[in-house]
């Protein structure tokens, strides 16, 4: 939860832009995960794909707007504030990414105050925050924003720069705040019959919930397009196969859109994805989706053999939570 939580508030960056202007970057990785690593914009947009040369070096010179961007080595990211003449240096060792990046040259005081905000959010007590009640959420939430305003404020950094992470800060809360009540209302579906669903099977025909009582349903939403859902398909076959032969079913909806269906088929059959492969009737609007609110993915939900929701926002595959509670359930 709290690596979901803090990579999800990492992203929420604002950005703002003047005249195109050049940008020297390079970075240095120990344990690197490939020979390539990105530049993207706030909105996850490649500005700039970067090979590493002889010296396995990532070096590039970047036509950038002022502002925000993010940092992808192929499986972690990490916040960059580029801006006119920055000639910035980053260090850091990949099987270790958040605590060892480290910034020298031009630009490097806001970019290490970036890197170390991340590493003090990844120690933050989310599930203390998530787990209060409204009232406390509240007084926790505002003793965050304050603490971490003033950290901003103080640090004499780029003028620009703290406005911009003062309004990152802001977006940030208020991401936690409607996830927070998000998680409220996906409470009061546990203990509630599940709606029934009846989609397209890969294997071929189609597949009720219906069809499955007198088991337990461990149900993952997800997309062919969705990194963060492919990352936890092979958490997802390591479970499938320890509880291969136990009383539940592994169910995997695709809320991809229906000019995608073949990709879809085409995913499930090269990536040899397991459990029951199911594609969605109306993908976002289908109403098994809409009847849990689900609004972003990957989403998993577990129910019981009788029908009813034992927990909506289910933990995920990589989550080691999720086999301590299937063990209980699955004497």
């Amino acid at each position: 939860m709290k690596k979901i939580i803090y990579s999800f508030l990492a992203l929420i960056i604002v950005s703002i832009g003047y005249s195109q202007n050049k940008v020297s970057f390079t970075a240095e990785i120990t344990n690197k995960n490939g020979d390539i690593v990105y530049i993207k914009d706030t909105k996850n947009v490649t500005v700039k794909e970067i090979k590493s040369n002889d010296k396995g070096v990532f070096n590039a010179d970047l036509d950038v707007l002022d502002g925000f961007y993010i940092f992808f080595d192929g499986k972690e990211y990490a916040q960059l504030f580029l801006k006119n003449g920055y000639n910035l240096n980053m260090t850091l060792d990949a099987a270790n990414f958040d605590e060892t990046i480290k910034f020298s040259g031009k630009g490097a005081e806001e970019n290490n105050f970036l890197a170390q905000a991340t590493v003090l959010n990844s120690k933050y007590d989310y599930d203390t925050l998530l787990a209060a009640n409204p009232e406390n959420f509240k007084k926790l939430l505002d003793e965050k924003k304050s603490s971490e305003t003033v950290l901003i404020e103080k640090s004499g950094l780029d003028v620009k720069f703290i406005e911009l992470q003062k309004q990152s800060l802001e977006m940030g809360m208020k991401g936690l705040e409607q996830y927070y009540n998000q998680t409220q209302q996906n409470k009061k579906l546990n203990n509630t019959v599940a709606p029934n669903f009846d989609y397209l099977n890969h294997a071929g025909g189609k597949t009720s919930l219906e069809s499955l009582k007198g088991k337990y349903v461990y149900i993952d939403v997800w997309a062919t397009w969705c990194g963060p859902c492919v990352a936890e398909i092979p958490f997802l076959k390591k479970v499938e196969e320890k509880y291969h032969g136990k009383n539940i079913e592994f169910v995997s909806i695709s809320v991809d859109l229906e000019k995608d269906f073949e990709k879809w088929k085409s995913v499930v059959t090269n990536k040899q994805l397991g459990g029951i492969q199911l594609f969605a009737d109306k993908n976002w609007t289908s109403d098994f989706i809409k009847a849990f609110a689900i609004n972003s993915i990957p989403r998993f939900i577990l129910i019981d053999p009788a029908g009813k929701v034992v927990n909506a926002d289910s933990e995920r595959p990589s989550n080691p939570e999720l086999q301590v509670k299937l063990d209980s359930l699955l004497k």
